[in-house]
């Protein structure tokens, strides 16, 4: 494991549910593999794999885009991330979980977040992965600010 690569076992606080060792979570500076991600994934029993794809768009509101740029608060972000997993798995009843978000410049067409949820049956796989990109997008420590053709400007809330 890369020193960009948390498990979230580890940076969990707690992790007492017993689902610390089923989930991921990448923090990615630099780029995102999203298939490395996925090989993550612990896929005992499952039959549906789910996956969140963020990508960054070329235009806003008719204006390029020409990059985000993340700030994170780095030493909470692989908690938090870890810690939405494992709600993830005891609310959902899905098997593990795989989360990887970018810090620093992201340009248009780069993955910004992947989410992968490995589970049983498609239905609670789908559930999972909708909530944990609301969640993340509530309560993940990251700023982004988007620097476009007419100017920069910091993205309201967080995630």
């Amino acid at each position: 494991m890369s020193a960009d690569e948390v498990n979230a076992e580890s940076a969990s606080s707690g992790g007492s549910s017993g689902t610390a060792n089923r989930v991921s979570v990448v923090i990615a500076p630099e780029s995102l593999d999203v298939n490395a991600l996925r090989a993550e994934l612990d896929l005992t029993g499952c039959g549906s794999v789910v996956t969140f794809l963020g990508v960054t768009r070329g235009e806003e509101d008719g204006v390029a885009v020409e990059r985000l740029e993340f700030d994170a608060w780095e030493e909470q972000l692989p908690i938090v991330l870890g810690d939405l997993g494992e709600q993830a798995i005891a609310a959902f009843g899905v098997q593990s979980v795989a989360i990887s978000h970018r810090t620093g410049s992201v340009e248009p067409g780069e993955p910004i977040v992947a989410i992968h949820v490995a589970s049983p049956h498609r239905a609670e796989g789908f559930e999972a992965c909708s909530w944990l990109i609301d969640e993340l997008k509530a309560q993940a420590p990251l700023w982004k600010r988007e620097v476009r053709a007419d100017g920069a400007i910091w993205k309201a809330g967080l995630g």
